[in-house]
């Protein structure tokens, strides 16, 4: 079976400075993964080259079986959805909810020469229904708060079926309700592979099966999440003592008392 993503010895250099790696790391298809490491330890270079927006400087990265350098990323990017403030950065603010969930279907970020049947607008309605979205159809995206246009950048990969959904700290910036109805929403999407990096154990969705942790651009561990989230691994990628616990499929992490 061909993996969903295998990096192999993948680094990134920019200006002659390596950011990140060499990676190794395998994440099958169907899998649900967590990124997890301090600020700066290249998470989220390493789900640029995962979604195809960025080649590595040397070794190898395999992406949904296309190997980055030797394939059209224009035909592979379609296959891979993301949610970040990136992404909802970039989508039209005038746009309306559901306008921007449809967009989804292509991964553009306008539906201006795409066309929608009533199967397309209504598959719209039952995603944004899903997550709890839909009366905010109607309205420009804009208007809506950081924790809704996550859950409707959600809709909007899910709506376009891909292989891949990408999540760049979806949950940053977020209030505590708002974090957990995104989080809610995130255990819906069960059939696409997926990859979140946070450095917030607090944020990794009950369904996510496996885990790597990063440092300084490397992979210091990686595996089943149960054999990852241990105290003595993530105190040592975070580099200080952190208890780790679990409590109804939710983990947590804090630094020990006195």
């Amino acid at each position: 079976m061909i993996d969903a993503v295998a990096m192999a010895g993948a680094e990134v250099r920019i200006g002659g400075r390596r950011i990140a790696g060499p990676i190794d790391l395998v994440i099958g298809v169907g899998e649900h993964w967590a990124l997890l490491g301090p600020n700066g330890s290249g998470k989220t270079t390493a789900l640029s080259l995962m979604g195809a927006r960025r080649q590595p400087s040397a070794g190898t990265v395999d992406v949904l079986g296309e190997r980055l350098g030797r394939t059209d990323v224009r035909r592979l990017r379609p296959r891979i959805g993301h949610v970040s403030h990136r992404v909802a950065d970039a989508l039209r603010g005038d746009a309306t909810v559901l306008d921007t969930v449809l967009t989804g279907r292509d991964a553009t970020l306008v539906g201006w020469w795409q066309r929608f049947d009533d199967d397309d607008v209504a598959r719209a309605h039952r995603l944004l229904a899903s997550i709890r979205c839909d009366e905010l159809a109607a309205r420009p995206l804009e208007t809506c708060s950081l924790g809704e246009r996550q859950r409707v950048l959600i809709a909007r990969a899910l709506f376009g079926e891909h292989e891949l959904l990408l999540f760049d700290e979806p949950a940053a910036g977020l209030d505590l309700p708002a974090r957990e109805r995104l989080l809610s929403s995130m255990t819906t999407v069960t059939e696409a592979t997926t990859v979140l990096a946070t450095h917030h154990l607090e944020e990794v969705p009950p369904t996510t099966t496996h885990a790597a942790l990063l440092r300084e651009g490397r992979v210091v561990a990686a595996g089943r999440i149960d054999d990852v989230m241990v105290t003595d691994a993530l105190s040592a990628c975070f580099e200080m003592p952190i208890v780790v616990d679990r409590d109804g499929g939710r983990w947590r992490a804090r630094a020990p008392t006195a």
